[in-house]
């Protein structure tokens, strides 16, 4: 049939149809090819995604790396900064130096340069004075006809003699000989002439310097522990020694465990008010110690005194009264800080019983501060009326020079540091450590104070941080009722001198005692700032005693700088300093130690001791163990007074 359509021709039509539209799916379906790479595009930029995802892998490391090196950076910061602190405090006290407060680099040469004969003007400018040295030397000391200079010029042209007298047929070794030899002779003339200056120089160095009042401690055995003054007479005595000696007054120690020792609230000040009208015929001024703490008997010589008996008595129930160590001893020194707050003791805190007795004091005498008798008030605030914690007690078998222990394990601030540690988000830091050693340890010796030990830690500095605050908590409060009681006096509070340990990182000592005060960290101006808040005048303990030798490698002990480092911490805050003597210390060498303290030569602010406390032995003025011609030295030399020549002892 025409025109019909044919099966297999229709078939064979659509079949390149079909073809033509799978072609064109495929090719609408098939993945579009990668972009081509402009030209110039390296193989590295395509590695960039797999180095970044390394260096995402190693950046945590890097930063802590960087924060390690950051500590690093401070302590060896800090190390400097010490060493040239030392440098400064040497050149001041030692040298003669004028050098100001704040001197740097450029202040210490041209002190220098000044020294060794040279003018050096404001803008820098160097050279040399037209007059030479020598001649005014000369005329400084007419009774010598040789000078340093002129000796020192002498070995020069000597020298020069020998070289040109010498043949070539002479040795070596004989030149080096006739050398040392002249040089030798040299340095015995330079020894002759110090000698013969140095009297000279201290008999006039004090001539016309402050006038700083001398006060002496008076024995604590005059008073018996029933507040009766057993010896009148023996009293009379020590102060008439003590009036010929031109001293302004007397340190009387006013001792809780003998006032209020019976009951509570029962105060008992008879003898007390006997010894002060003695005091009053010599003319003498008071400063009196509200003594919180127990006398040991060996730590200045005097009667064995505890704290009162019915404080004991509480004890004996309630035992972390006190405060205790890792192996839980009790330490009956003093009361713990815990209590402050705490109503353990009949009814009353720690703050309410100092409290009390301090105002029971200020009502029993209120006609000597009326009359201006009473000079100052010395508030006790820890072991041997010290501020620091009783980690250095004999009783516990401590001895010197050992790091001690930390006080911090009774119950009340142990849940004080359950509390620091629960704010801070780290409940498990809520204990103390358990690598510091013990008493007599050395800082090497334990995992927590020795070289990057854990006292560097994020736990360790937590640690501290807290126990030296409870330190500054308990002075902020104590001085804060004594000021509502006093008013007007003067308060002073003594800060100990823990010198040992001082030349490691750590500080193991200081730590202890409560200071927060390693290499890289300044842990008295915490403490200053709050002495400053209550207007105090802090009184320094001082070192008499040279610590040199074998010693220094055995303590690691550094007495001058840590003192200097309170004092100029002390002094830059405005603050009024006074001294007292560590050690009882009669001889020529420790008097001057303490004088130049007392009194730094050439400071430019003119700073100096208020006052100096003298601490003596146990009727040492009556049994002669003084030399009286040494100790009248020490007060007109404190007294700025002019020195003759003494006889020695």
């Amino acid at each position: 049939m025409s025109g019909s359509l044919n099966d297999d021709s229709f078939h064979q039509d659509l079949q390149p149809r079909a073809n033509n539209v799978s072609d064109y799916l495929s090719h609408q379906l098939q993945p579009p090819p990668p972009p081509r790479r402009p030209r110039g595009f390296s193989a590295t930029a395509a590695a960039i995604g797999q180095t970044t995802s390394r260096a995402s892998a190693t950046g945590g490391k890097a930063k802590r790396e960087r924060e390690k090196e950051k500590e690093r950076t401070k302590l060896r910061e800090r190390h400097r900064r010490a060493i040239t602190s030392r440098i400064l405090a040497g050149l001041r006290q030692y040298g003669n130096f004028p050098l100001p407060a704040r001197a740097d680099m450029n202040d210490v040469l041209a002190a220098l340069a000044r020294e060794a004969g040279w003018v050096v003007e404001a803008d820098g400018t160097t050279y040399r004075h037209s007059t030479p040295p020598s001649q005014s030397q000369e005329a400084a000391f007419p009774v010598r006809s040789a000078s340093l200079d002129s000796v020192v010029i002498t070995e020069r042209d000597a020298k020069n003699e020998k070289y040109a007298a010498l043949s070539p047929l002479n040795s070596a070794h004989c030149l080096e000989d006739q050398i040392l030899s002249l040089k030798n002779q040299t340095f015995g003339q330079l020894m002759q002439l110090t000698q013969d200056i140095r009297p000279r120089e201290n008999e006039s160095q004090f001539r016309g310097t402050p006038y700083v009042p001398v006060y002496v401690m008076l024995s604590t055995g005059f008073i018996n522990n029933f507040c009766l003054l057993i010896d009148p007479d023996g009293v009379r005595q020590e102060l008439s020694h003590l009036k010929a000696l031109n001293v302004d007054g007397v340190i009387v120690d006013c001792w809780w465990g003998i006032i209020e020792a019976w009951n509570p609230q029962k105060y008992v000040w008879s003898g007390y008010r006997d010894l002060f009208n003695i005091i009053r015929e010599f003319k003498l001024k008071l400063q009196v110690v509200m003594a919180f703490h127990s006398c040991e008997g060996t730590e200045s010589g005097d009667a064995f005194i505890n704290l009162p008996q019915w404080v004991l008595e509480i004890g004996k129930e309630n035992p972390d009264i006190f405060f205790t160590d890792r192996e839980g001893r009790r330490n009956e020194d003093c009361l713990s800080w815990g209590i402050d707050k705490e109503r353990v003791l009949r009814g009353r805190t720690g703050m309410e019983v100092y409290f009390d007795f301090m105002r029971s004091f200020h009502t029993e005498f209120n006609d000597l501060f009326a009359e201006g008798f009473v000079s100052a008030i010395e508030v006790g605030l820890g072991a041997s009326g010290e501020l620091k914690y009783p980690s250095f007690s004999k009783r516990m078998g401590w001895s010197y020079p050992g790091i001690g222990e930390f006080q911090c394990y009774d119950k009340y601030l142990q849940q004080s540091l359950r509390k620091a540690a629960g704010l801070r988000g780290h409940s498990f830091w809520a204990r103390g450590p358990d690598n510091s050693g013990q008493y007599n340890s050395r800082p090497h010796e334990s995992g927590f104070f020795c070289e990057r030990g854990d006292y560097d830690s994020y736990y360790g500095r937590f640690f501290l941080q807290w126990y030296a605050q409870m330190l500054i908590y308990h002075v902020d409060n104590v001085l804060s009722l004594a000021s509502l009681v006093f008013e007007e006096t003067k308060f002073i509070v003594k800060i100990p001198a823990v010198y040992w340990c001082y030349k490691t990182s750590s500080h193991a000592a200081e730590l202890t005692a409560g200071f927060y005060n390693p290499s890289n960290q300044d842990g008295y101006s915490p403490v200053l700032d709050v002495l400053k808040k209550h207007s105090v005048i802090v009184k320094l303990v001082c070192s008499g005693m040279p610590v040199t030798g074998q010693e220094v490698d055995d303590t690691l002990a550094d007495p001058e700088s840590l003192s200097w480092q309170i004092l100029n911490s002390a002094w830059d805050r405005g603050l009024t300093v006074a001294g007292e003597n560590s050690l009882s210390c009669y001889d020529r060498e420790g008097h001057m130690r303490i004088i130049d303290m007392a009194k730094p030569r050439n400071d430019s602010d003119r700073h100096h001791f208020s006052f100096f406390a003298y601490r003596q032995q146990p009727a040492a003025l009556i049994q002669g163990a003084v030399c009286f011609p040494e100790l009248d030295y020490f007060i007109k030399c404190m007294h700025g007074e002019i020195v003759d020549d003494l006889v020695p002892c």
